[in-house]
């Protein structure tokens, strides 16, 4: 994190807990063959269609964090991710924020809604089955 992320007195910008979710999922995506790359070679990319978080501790300036993320439902169009944001300290690893995503599939020409291409669909299932067990 940078300086420029948090306020007067050092704590990180509500906004950039949600950009600290979008980013590990994006990278777990990639990661699992089902990411950005995987999509526009389909002609496709993935809009956000819902956030939510929820705030439970401040992370300040200097803070190290770990973000963690899962699948939780795949549809035929969208992906549904949650995650956590906590700090990476040994003493310290409160929680900080949880959240999730919806994401959907769409036509990266027209911006309409699109089906997720099956191979897709079938990686993200099978991390959603791992993720409950």
């Amino acid at each position: 994190m940078e300086h420029v992320d948090t306020d007067a007195s050092g704590v990180v910008h509500f906004s950039r807990y949600a950009s600290w979710l979008e980013t590990a999922v994006l990278e777990n995506l990639d990661r699992l063959g089902a990411g950005l790359g995987a999509l526009a070679r389909a002609n496709l990319e993935l809009a956000v269609v819902e956030l939510r978080m929820h705030y439970h501790a401040p992370v300040r300036f200097l803070d190290r964090v770990r973000v963690t993320a899962r699948v939780e439902r795949v549809g035929p169009a969208r992906v549904q991710v949650s995650g956590e944001i906590s700090r990476e300290d040994p003493d310290d690893a409160t929680r900080c924020a949880t959240g999730s995503l919806l994401l959907g599939a769409v036509d990266l020409r027209t911006g309409a809604p699109s089906l997720l291409p099956e191979n897709v669909r079938t990686t993200l299932k099978e991390c959603s089955v791992r993720a409950q067990r």
